[in-house]
């Protein structure tokens, strides 16, 4: 196991590296000055050192390597610093100063450093997408077993048409709807995200909660709709089969057969699509973020494509095509722990 997961370490790093490489010549297909967007109130020697670090009216392939460069050397480089000084860590390791002023890579719509920002902003993402994909699947799992354990019962044709509408419905309708009726009409939930707000005491921390309530519906929903019909599929392929038949001959109760036999062969199938719908769901919450002004990574990249800002755009592309890669492997990894008759050899 751990040689294929070594292996496929080494083997991901030229596909990221081709992925990256492909965002890169379709952004610089994107028509109009980079510059464009840059307010007049720039001082030029600002404007300069801008164009240096985006190699601007430099062969598109030396601007590639300027970015490899700035964001796999230079970057660490800030990374490594920050943990060793300002981090929770500042104590425990050696203080570090690998960080010369190299340039790194601006945004043009703030001209500040692009990882700083996407720093600042994945602690409001992961806390709304985060809390939503968890509650997710702690709902969609156990409706998925219920309703194939009770085959075309009420509850299942419940469940069948509960999923079919979070199916259909995108996130852009139900978004708008909830702040409909449960701000407007009801008044129980804010309809705007507080990203400054702090929790600090029990009602700093209710007011959280009802804030946080209506996003992390929307894209529950979603995942809700999806994991507990590949759950309900998946344990009614398993129930049907011989070793459950002899497991219930041989006197097992019946909720031994179902959650320890069936239960751990059906999440085999189930664990691929929970590990791959987590970049899927940071895709979603692109749309959910901007519907209920959450100030995380998904409306940034919507802002940046807006001010045509191509270094932000690029570096979050690379981050969610880095998201996939890494959790394919973590499925894969799963399998084998899941399944002892899957090997890696």
């Amino acid at each position: 196991m751990l040689t294929y997961a070594a292996r496929r370490l080494v083997l991901s790093i030229p596909t990221l590296l081709f992925i990256s490489f492909v965002i890169f010549m379709l952004l610089q297909l994107a028509p109009g000055d980079p510059m464009a967007q840059v307010p007049l109130t720039v001082p030029p020697e600002v404007k300069e050192k801008m164009r240096q670090a985006l190699g601007l009216g430099e062969p598109p392939l030396v601007q590639y390597w300027k970015w490899l460069v700035q964001m796999f050397w230079t970057e660490p480089k800030v990374f490594i610093d920050w943990l060793t000084r300002d981090s929770f860590l500042f104590g425990w390791l050696p203080d570090t100063s690998l960080y010369n002023g190299e340039l790194r890579v601006l945004s043009w719509q703030t001209r500040s450093p692009v990882m700083d920002i996407v720093l600042q902003r994945i602690p409001q993402t992961l806390w709304v997408v985060g809390m939503s994909y968890i509650v997710g699947v702690l709902i969609a799992l156990p409706i998925g077993i219920y309703s194939a354990y009770r085959q075309y019962s009420v509850f299942d044709q419940a469940g069948t048409f509960v999923t079919m509408v979070g199916f259909s419905i995108p996130p852009f309708f139900t978004g708008p709807l909830l702040i409909v009726i449960f701000s407007v009409y009801l008044g129980w939930f804010p309809s705007i995200y507080d990203t400054t707000h702090v929790v600090s005491d029990w009602e700093s921390f209710k007011y959280q909660l009802s804030q946080m309530i209506m996003p992390v519906m929307v894209l529950a929903l979603q995942t809700t709709a999806q994991l507990s019909r590949y759950m309900r599929a998946s344990m009614l392929d398993n129930l049907n089969q011989d070793y459950v038949r002899t497991a219930r001959a041989k006197g097992l109760s019946e909720a031994v057969v179902v959650m320890v036999h069936v239960l751990r062969n059906s999440m085999i199938p189930v664990i691929t699509v929970i590990a791959l719908g987590v970049p899927a769901i940071f895709g979603g919450a692109i749309i959910t973020e901007n519907v209920f002004k959450v100030n995380g990574i998904g409306q940034l990249l919507i802002t940046a494509l807006f001010a045509n800002d191509l270094p932000m755009v690029m570096t979050l592309t690379f981050i969610f095509a880095f998201l996939i890669v890494m959790f394919n492997l973590i499925a894969d990894i799963l399998y084998g722990l899941l399944d002892p008759r899957i090997r890696y050899d």
